[in-house]
């Protein structure tokens, strides 16, 4: 019989997709009152990867990655998405602005919440999924054949290795 053992706390990232810059900034501002101090950011960069955002955020918008600065518990993503979706940036038609899709990393996986369901999702509860995104290994991200697109690129690899790094640090002064 095995005994039981709760894993390491985790690295909250969160990426937001918005029709501009400046709204990215803005809700990065209402996340960290939030969840705390980001420690870091990817540069915010043209999303080109699919048009299904087109009718609410844009024909153009924008992408951005966060990570903050204090650990979680796996199971508060849960309740950070819930919390997040409700948090979207909306204009006076309702539509979306932003959009923000939380996940955590591991030393060994990224994570990504979901509304939506799935072959390889996990269901967590409340109506959350588990994304398996990318996994690290042989000091690289590697990415599965579900993963979307926009998680395979080189600039959200290098980003989630900056976080991975500082993630490994954080767990060796605990």
């Amino acid at each position: 019989m095995g005994n039981y053992r709760y894993p390491k706390s985790v690295k909250l990232v969160i990426a937001l997709l918005g029709e501009s810059p400046q709204l990215i900034e803005q809700c990065i501002d209402q996340l960290q009152s939030i969840y705390g101090p980001i420690d870091d950011q990817m540069d915010t960069i043209p999303f080109e990867y699919t048009n299904y955002y087109m009718d609410e955020i844009g024909q153009k918008p924008f992408r951005s990655l966060i990570s903050f600065k204090d650990l979680i518990k796996r199971e508060y993503l849960v309740d950070i998405k819930i919390q997040t979706n409700e948090k979207e940036l909306a204009d006076f038609n309702g539509l979306r602005r932003v959009n923000i899709d939380p996940g955590y990393l591991t030393l060994g996986q990224f994570f990504l919440a979901t509304t939506k369901d799935q072959r390889q999702r996990v269901y967590i509860r409340d109506g959350i999924f588990m994304d398996p995104t990318l996994y690290f290994k042989d000091k690289e991200y590697h990415y599965y054949d579900w993963t979307y697109h926009d998680y395979r690129s080189k600039e959200y690899h290098e980003f989630l290795k900056r976080v991975r790094k500082t993630y490994h640090q954080q767990l060796k002064s605990l």
